[in-house]
């Protein structure tokens, strides 16, 4: 027995060797995928980003930032304003009704129950629906249904529901992150339910929770399929002064376009390319102006509450 196990634990040593070889040869092709897959990353970026940059800003000019839209200059101020009320407005009606319900996902119903997993599910399935489809449903419903034709309204509701999974998924998970050891030493405290979900559950999550609405203002301010059908093409809805006077809700019900949609109808048209080439650098500038305000913020929320 003593002679037969002598080979085999040299068998066993060897294997274990060329066992460990296999490792360190995996491990490194491995290391080497993930890096070809960063640069490759970045190198699309790069080239995206340059390609819009380099194509964009020799065609831009003061006449692209006039407050009329004409034939002549082909102007984006108004679809640059229209972009930036429509997406206050998707804001200001996705936000709250999705953060509260995350709030009611996490904090008041009970773990395992059925209507949570539902909502899950169902918001899990709507984030994965084209926005085209959206943009059908809000042309049937707020167009026909409820009249009130293009409109900005209409385009901006429609958004927000379109978004409002994205805000409600990421609050969750937000919400989610928070040790139970901050909810237990609240309670400990006498402190009640709502107080500790506003002064201790909210001010940890909020950065992710702002990291959502960022997702949310890129995915408004770049659509345009969705707005094509609710919005329509409207080049001018600035007219804030009405023949009965000064009105802010003026443009709510009139068909605008944002700089997407803007962007899109001058390449199809084919007649304005270098319009639409600057219309891209903007609108880039306005997206990354967006997330870099969002992300500032965030951090100092984070840094506060790690004082606090």
């Amino acid at each position: 027995m003593k002679r037969s196990s002598a080979p085999t634990g040299r068998r066993t040593a060897a294997e274990i060797m060329a066992h460990s070889r296999s490792q360190i040869w995996l491990s490194a092709v491995l290391k080497l995928l993930v890096w070809l897959a960063a640069v490759l990353t970045a190198a699309v970026i790069i080239l995206l980003v340059g390609y819009i940059l380099i194509t964009g800003i020799p065609n831009l000019s003061w006449d692209l930032f006039a407050w009329k839209f004409t034939t002549e200059n082909q102007s984006m101020m108004p679809a640059l304003v229209n972009t930036l009320c429509i997406t206050v407005i998707a804001l200001l009606l996705a936000v709250p009704i999705g953060v509260g319900a995350a709030i009611y996902l996490v904090e008041y119903a009970k773990r395992g129950n059925r209507l949570v997993k539902l909502v899950r599910l169902t918001a899990e399935t709507l984030s994965g629906i084209p926005s085209i489809v959206y943009g059908l449903f809000g042309m049937m419903f707020f167009k026909v249904a409820l009249g009130w034709g293009y409109s900005m309204l209409g385009g901006a509701v429609t958004l927000s529901i379109m978004i409002l999974p994205l805000i409600l998924r990421t609050t969750e998970e937000a919400l989610l992150s928070v040790p139970d050891s901050y909810r237990e030493g609240s309670f400990g405290l006498g402190t009640g339910k709502l107080r500790t979900v506003f002064s201790v559950i909210l001010p940890p999550a909020m950065p992710g929770i702002l990291s959502g609405v960022i997702l949310a203002i890129g995915r408004i301010v770049g659509e345009s399929a969705a707005l094509i059908f609710t919005a329509g093409s409207g080049k001018d809805n600035l007219s804030f002064v009405t023949k009965d006077g000064f009105s802010v809700f003026a443009p709510l019900f009139q068909s605008t376009r944002t700089l997407a949609v803007h962007m899109y109808l001058l390449m199809s048209e084919g007649l304005y390319t270098a319009q639409a080439q600057a219309t891209a650098v903007v609108l880039l500038v306005l997206v990354v102006g967006i997330n870099a305000l969002s992300g500032f913020a965030a951090k100092k929320l984070a840094k506060g509450n790690d004082h606090g």
